[in-house]
């Protein structure tokens, strides 16, 4: 603004015609562009470019170099025209051992050479300088900022020149003001920094790698701001090999609704362990963003997969519905009705059920990936269907599991190219998680139903003794034999039938008992002359996991013990 007026107060009448030359009005409306360009620029790269683009090619110079001071060293904070090697060479050097630096830092006065002869009389220590920059011409400046220099910013010459009084003056106030910008944009890079990490410490650092599913995520920040939101996700292994997938978006984008996230990622987990249905974790979901705040709202779509059945149960909260992958390329939306986000919604929330085949590819993510200010969200799922069905087929190659991750990374990074190019100028976040599902083998699952009366027991144990002899476990029988048959004997005694066991074989042995019965088992403790109550205490002994979970006839109880490596 103050170069603007006094371009046009020197044009006023009243004052005396003002002879420019052609490279003044040149350097005049490079000026005029630098200005502009630092108030926009947010970070300290973007404060070096504009320096590189507005100030080199007015004074006709090639190389750029911008220092920040901390703890008595300078370090690069970007530059111009110089080679890597010679950048390490000078990046964190001490400015003592720096003459020409200290000079300028400890005077706050620029410093103008103007030739490589000059430059070693001047510093004698730093002979090989210029040979190793290839230039012969400096303008070293100190870049000021409330009174104190907080770097260097160093425009130099590829021939040697000279700098007359309206040049020295020009740089001197330009160095000024890149000095105010720099100031500013190292301010938003540590709260950038700050956000950064809050966002990693809120979301997963991996996703586990499961027997039903794999899966690779992306998550795009909004362009500008701090960085942070409030779009989350993850990948939950639940019982009976079954994965919980979440993906959801507190509405807004910023560090308070990065903590909201923060708050619901928690809940997800700590309900999904409950192992309840999809609508009733959405239910207690709701109740939590309605206690956070009355003007909190949050989008979620909670989904679990059942390998052996090959369902997807799923409840949506105001949040898109997924896309479904063929491995044949084929490409399906489902045409589900989500309810109301939470925050706003009124239980019961409606269940859904997708049948997937063997294996499939299940697409989820959050508005912000499809919907933006010049593309309505039917259009932006018209494209991600069809980004995905042609890139997509490549994913179900068979391949190791490393492999396997790698295509669905690349995948994630096709589709946020092709849906957002300019990411950088999106005003909201985006979050894409791709998962891998597969179905489990039949011949890994055996099933039986028991009678409802003591022989249960002894006939569980023949059933797991030959079961597991089939699948050559043999060194698990006889832990799995005494796991089968406390929980039948449990089944008899304080619950009823139908009874129904089995054995599921996979990373881990599996070994559930279903009956009609939703009363909670519980452990106990259990007096010295007590004849009951030590059954759940031998199966958490001998089991590395067990629990509890309910479905609509009843509950099951189930164990998981390691399979031997050798086994396995």
């Amino acid at each position: 603004m103050a170069g603007w007026a006094a371009a046009r107060l020197e044009d006023e009448p009243s004052a005396p015609p003002v002879r420019r030359s052609a490279a003044g009005s040149e350097r005049t409306v490079q000026m005029g562009k630098l200005t502009s360009a630092l108030a926009e620029a947010v970070t300290s790269r973007e404060v070096v470019q504009a320096v590189a683009a507005h100030v080199l090619p007015p004074f006709g110079a090639d190389g750029l170099i911008v220092w920040v001071f901390e703890s008595g060293r300078q370090h690069v904070v970007g530059s111009a025209g110089y080679t890597q090697e010679f950048l390490t060479r000078l990046d964190g050097l001490a400015v003592t051992d720096y003459p020409v630096a200290a000079d300028v830092f400890g005077t706050c006065t620029p410093r103008f050479i103007e030739s490589a002869t000059e430059y070693c009389q001047r510093y004698p220590t730093l002979k090989p300088i210029p040979t190793a920059s290839q230039k012969n011409a400096w303008a070293f400046l100190p870049m000021i900022a409330s009174g104190n220099a907080i770097g260097l910013c160093l425009v130099s010459f590829t021939q040697q020149r000279s700098f007359s009084d309206e040049e020295r003056t020009l740089l001197t106030a330009l160095s000024g003001l890149v000095g105010q910008s720099l100031a500013r944009a190292r301010l938003y890079d540590v709260e950038h920094a700050q956000a950064q990490d809050l966002q990693r410490g809120l979301l997963p650092r991996t996703l586990p790698r499961l027997p039903a599913a794999c899966a690779a995520v992306r998550y795009l920040p909004a362009g500008r701001g701090q960085q942070v939101g409030g779009d989350w996700y993850d990948l939950i292994p639940l019982s009976a090999d079954r994965v919980a997938m979440v993906i959801g978006d507190v509405m807004g984008h910023g560090t308070p609704e990065a903590a909201t996230m923060g708050q619901l990622r928690t809940a997800v987990r700590t309900l999904a362990d409950l192992d309840i249905p999809p609508a009733e974790l959405l239910s207690r979901l709701n109740d939590l963003v309605r206690e956070l705040s009355e003007d909190s709202y949050a989008t979620c779509l909670y989904a679990v997969f059942d390998p052996i059945t090959r369902i997807c149960t799923l409840s949506l909260a105001g949040h898109p519905p997924p896309v479904v992958v063929h491995p044949d390329g084929t490409v399906h939306k489902p045409d589900l009705t989500a309810d109301p986000p939470l925050g706003a919604a009124e239980p019961p929330f409606e269940t859904h059920q997708i049948t997937l085949g063997e294996e499939s590819l299940l697409v989820l993510y959050t508005d912000g990936l499809v919907e933006s200010a010049t593309r309505f969200i039917d259009q932006g799922l018209a494209r991600l269907q069809q980004v995905l069905a042609q890139h997509a087929v490549s994913t179900f190659t068979p391949s190791d599991g490393d492999d396997e991750v790698r295509r669905l990374d690349d995948l994630c990074d096709t589709v946020v190219s092709a849906l957002l190019p300019d990411h950088d100028q999106t005003n909201d976040d985006a979050a894409l998680l791709i998962a891998r599902t597969r179905a489990i083998s039949p011949g890994d699952v055996a099933s039986w139903l028991l009678p409802d009366n003591p022989r249960a027991a002894k006939q569980a144990r023949e059933h797991v003794h030959t079961q597991l002899a089939a699948w050559e476990l043999d060194e698990l029988a006889i832990t799995t034999e005494l796991l089968a048959s406390e929980l039948v004997g449990n089944v008899i005694r304080h619950a009823k039938g139908p009874i129904r066991l089995r054995l599921l074989r996979s990373r881990s042995l599996t070994c559930e008992v279903y009956d009609g019965s939703l009363s909670t088992p519980r452990i106990r403790h259990a007096a010295h002359t007590d004849e009951g109550g030590r059954g759940l205490q031998l199966i958490a002994a001998l089991s590395k996991r067990w629990g509890t979970r309910y479905h609509h006839e009843g509950k099951c109880i189930w164990t998981e013990q390691d399979i031997p490596h050798r086994a396995a």
